[in-house]
């Protein structure tokens, strides 16, 4: 049974047995040493207690940050320490250094405009996480792989589906920050971490079978301490994962006429992809390999530049949210009383107040009689005359399609009752009789009066 005991704004988690008793426990408590370090977590808004030796003060703060890396999931790339006066502490400087004593709260601070999408991959919310990413294409490819590395850690099964959907591979690192990838000499050796390794340290199962279905290579994916998943698992003491990784491992794969065993079989894949990856460079490049940061990118220069991981909201750091702007109403500039009002199909950029719409011309009820009488006075006129009257000013040209002269057959027009066709076309020839127009003029003046 696991218990969690809280004190002084502080927590630590105790494995004990059901039959234990309470007395038992204040012993266990109270054999146990105070926290040497306190760091406050600015995503999750929780202080997580440092229980290590005085030693530690005496270590990198690279070391701090690797032991909080395996304690909250995140990538050691997406966040930084900084001292209570809120200056940040890089890795190659001790902890003493920075006048840090024993029972200091340390902050833990994330990039700017973060906090919603971290939070998003530490529930498993697909939907805030594809809410809250970046619209530049190189951070919007770096956060898919530290989402698929949080989710891997926790097991967030529908979150990792869909980073593998969107080409994130589980053997892929994680990197670090495109403004910061010109400095990649100088970086942490653990943000070579794959999501496969977060996977085995957590001994989420689902999730590791999930990446060896996916690709396997991930079975033989090593750290920058050269451990493969397999050691990972059993350095942790993840029994089930020790167990279905030495499966796969000892496993053969079968083609048509030959089996070969796992591991032969994972050297010539990566043999494989390696040459493929090296003539397709070399293609691009021409042979010249490209590190770090290139002309007009982003660059973040320590103690420089203006620092950019301050655990800075979505809405601070600058980022708009296009659902909220889309349903934004536009600002009224001027009383009730004195806007006109717009037509309900005039566009906001077509606003009566700049522009005058201008409408069509329509005929009203007396011009029609006249237009009619004077048809019907002209029954007389050649045929010449007659087409030159249907094509008078006061009609718009509409674009009917030529009358065709080929001799093909329409198909036949079937009617509920007999006789029906025989009663339309004598309508048509009494219609066309008293109004003095044939069907097309008919359509053409029809039109015209519609406009």
């Amino acid at each position: 049974m696991r218990i969690s005991i809280a004190f002084d704004g502080s927590f630590e988690v105790f494995d004990v047995s059901a039959d234990e008793t309470v007395e038992a426990i204040k012993l266990m408590i109270r054999e146990e040493d105070k926290p040497t370090l306190y760091v406050f977590n600015a995503v999750t808004k929780e202080t997580m207690p440092i229980m290590e030796s005085m030693s530690l003060l005496d270590k990198q703060v690279s070391d701090l940050r690797t032991t909080l890396s395996l304690r909250c999931g995140f990538p050691l790339s997406v966040f930084c320490l900084r001292t209570p006066k809120g200056l940040e502490m890089y890795d190659c400087n001790t902890l003493r250094s920075y006048q840090t004593n024993i029972g200091t709260t340390l902050r833990l601070d994330v990039w700017d405009g973060w906090k919603e999408f971290l939070m998003g991959c530490l529930l498993g919310q697909k939907l805030k996480v594809q809410r809250y990413l970046s619209n530049e294409a190189p951070v919007l490819k770096y956060q898919k792989r530290v989402a698929l590395y949080i989710a891997a850690f926790y097991g967030h099964i529908e979150l990792t589906e869909w980073a593998l959907k969107q080409g994130v591979r589980p053997n892929e690192a994680v990197g670090v920050h495109p403004y910061r990838v010109w400095c990649h000499e100088a970086l942490h050796a653990d943000v070579s971490k794959c999501p496969i390794h977060a996977a085995a340290e957590a001994g989420q199962l689902l999730i590791l079978k999930a990446f060896v279905h996916y690709s396997v290579l991930c079975l033989e994916c090593k750290n920058a301490a050269g451990q493969t998943p397999l050691t990972i698992a059993s350095k942790h003491k993840h029994k089930d994962c020790v167990l279905y990784l030495l499966g796969k491992m000892w496993s053969t794969v079968s083609f048509l006429k030959i089996s070969l065993p796992m591991r032969i079989y994972i050297k010539i894949k990566q043999w494989v992809l390696r040459a493929q990856s090296h003539s397709l460079h070399k293609r691009q490049f021409r042979g010249t390999r490209v590190f770090g940061a290139k002309v007009g990118d982003t660059v973040m220069v320590d103690g420089y530049t203006k620092p950019k991981m301050t655990s800075k909201s979505w809405h601070k750091a600058g980022n708009k949210d296009s659902q909220i702007s889309e349903d934004k109403l536009l600002p009224l500039r001027e009383p009730a009383a004195s806007r006109k009002p717009v037509h309900p199909l005039v566009t906001p950029e077509q606003d009566t107040r700049r522009q005058t719409l201008k409408f069509p011309l329509l005929v009203d009820a007396n011009t029609v009689s006249e237009l009619q009488r004077q048809q019907q006075n002209q029954k007389s006129v050649t045929s010449g005359k007659k087409e030159n009257f249907i094509k008078n000013t006061y009609l718009p040209q509409v674009p009917l399609p030529l009358v065709s002269r080929v001799g093909y057959s329409h198909p036949s027009f079937y009617y509920a009752t007999p006789g029906a066709d025989i009663l339309l076309r004598s309508s048509f020839s009494v219609f066309s009789e008293h109004s003095g127009r044939t069907p097309r003029e008919n359509a053409i003046y029809c039109l015209a009066v519609a406009r």
